[in-house]
């Protein structure tokens, strides 16, 4: 009787510890907003609302990111995480040159992107 006993108490301690691992992945998508994963930093189409679409363009790496063919207003999501020093800024010039606008952590925008050729993300 007693070697049931353990047995069943193991298998419920097995059951709990898989269960626990099963809901493990859940917690990244769970910081997904708007279409934009967590830790990224999202464009979104043309004209586009942010509630209303989904990402064209996601960025996850820091350092710089050079555009290419983005004219136009375009909502621009920073869903990176860590510290409020996770911006992202928007740069006329290629490869994080000459940057003018930056935006702040979970923030966002509709910006003009014709003039911006590069997106930095720094670090948190």
């Amino acid at each position: 009787m007693r070697r049931t006993t353990w047995k069943a108490a193991a298998l419920a301690i097995v059951t709990a510890a898989v269960a626990a691992l099963g809901t493990g992945g859940a917690h990244a998508a769970d910081g997904t907003v708007h279409g934009c994963p967590s830790g990224a930093v999202c464009i979104y189409p043309e004209g586009a609302s942010i509630l209303t679409s989904t990402p064209t363009d996601f960025f996850y790496s820091y350092g710089a990111h050079n555009l290419h063919n983005q004219f136009g207003v375009h909502d621009v999501f920073n869903n990176q995480y860590g510290s409020l020093n996770a911006t992202a800024q928007l740069c006329t010039g290629y490869n994080g040159v000459n940057c003018v606008t930056t935006i702040g952590l979970h923030g966002n925008g509709m910006f003009d992107l014709t003039p911006i050729n590069s997106i930095v993300l720094n670090r948190p």
